[in-house]
């Protein structure tokens, strides 16, 4: 099982979580469509060659951006990856998965 841990812009917030939770993630026992999520800010800075979806190349953009974690089964995950990539409005959406262990 994996924890994925992703950041949202507000806009886009609830079509992505509905991408990741059609494609198996935030499952846990009886309980579908589970998550934890905070709100907070984000920094970036487009570099040439970008295609921004907020903001401007060569301009430190900040942007509200929600943090939501989910976990996803081993089976899932390259289509719930998949889906993250599809449905984010970023042009390169920030994510990272870590492995859980279940003892």
């Amino acid at each position: 099982m994996y924890k994925l841990t992703v950041f949202i812009p507000d806009s886009a917030l609830e079509p992505v979580k509905s991408a990741l939770f059609a494609e198996g993630a935030g499952k846990i026992g009886n309980y579908e469509q589970c998550c934890w999520q905070v709100r907070g800010s984000g920094q970036f800075m487009p570099l040439a060659g970008s295609q921004p979806n907020i903001g401007a190349q060569d301009k430190l953009e900040t942007v509200d951006e929600w943090r939501v974690e989910m976990v996803v089964a081993t089976a899932r995950i390259k289509a719930v990856i998949e889906a993250l990539k599809q449905a984010h409005p970023y042009e390169t959406p920030a994510y990272d998965v870590i492995e859980v262990l279940d003892f």
